[in-house]
């Protein structure tokens, strides 16, 4: 084989391996814990409690900035991080510890979730926390924001989220997602979103 036709057919393979990782779709490696449901109380979330057979006890509550309330014979309650029949488990076990009750019988009803929200800043329209509703998804939190603005780069977008007490980031492409090519990515309440700017 002649030195010409080795240099073209060595061209030729490095073409085709071009095209080919071009034409490859780009998948997003998401290194973030598991998206989590759980309905949990946070600061400003609004509840109803009932203590079946004392009519006369206040039945809606707001949890404070520090995460409890003040309910009537045991006052302040740590309630933050817990869910609905948790929070009545709790103040069902306290009555019984305290002694004001032999064996109550506890209704919490959660009414207005405002901690659980998602922040959307950096390179979108409309920068700031948005409630979250279950199944809430990157692209929708992104759209919830007004979108991408003409700067951002859709290949470097940011989800931080937190768990027990540690931060996990993960850098995904928005652009993969909607092309196709990756799933979108489930959110949970605490998310945050930034999206970079691109770089020129």
């Amino acid at each position: 084989m002649s030195v010409r036709r080795r240099e073209l057919l060595a061209f030729a393979v490095v073409a085709s391996a071009a095209v080919a990782c071009r034409g490859a779709p780009v998948k997003n490696r998401v290194d973030l814990p598991e998206a989590s449901e759980r309905s949990v109380l946070g600061p400003g979330d609004v509840f109803l409690l009932e203590i079946v057979g004392e009519k006369d006890l206040p039945k809606e509550y707001q949890v404070a900035a520090d995460g409890s309330v003040d309910v009537p014979y045991i006052h302040n309650v740590k309630v933050i991080g817990l869910e609905a029949q948790e929070v009545a488990q709790l103040v069902r076990r306290l009555l019984i510890e305290q002694k004001f009750l032999a064996d109550p019988s506890v209704i919490v009803q959660v009414k207005e979730f405002h901690s659980r929200r998602v922040t959307v800043l950096g390179q979108v329209a409309k920068p700031g926390s948005y409630p979250y509703t279950p199944g809430l998804s990157l692209i929708q939190a992104i759209s919830l924001a007004g979108g991408l603005t003409a700067i951002a780069d859709a290949d470097r977008v940011n989800i931080t989220r937190k768990s027990k007490e540690k931060r996990h980031t993960a850098v995904v492409s928005v652009d993969s997602i909607t092309e196709g090519a990756s799933p979108d990515i489930p959110l949970q309440a605490g998310d945050a979103i930034f999206v970079h700017e691109r770089l020129f």
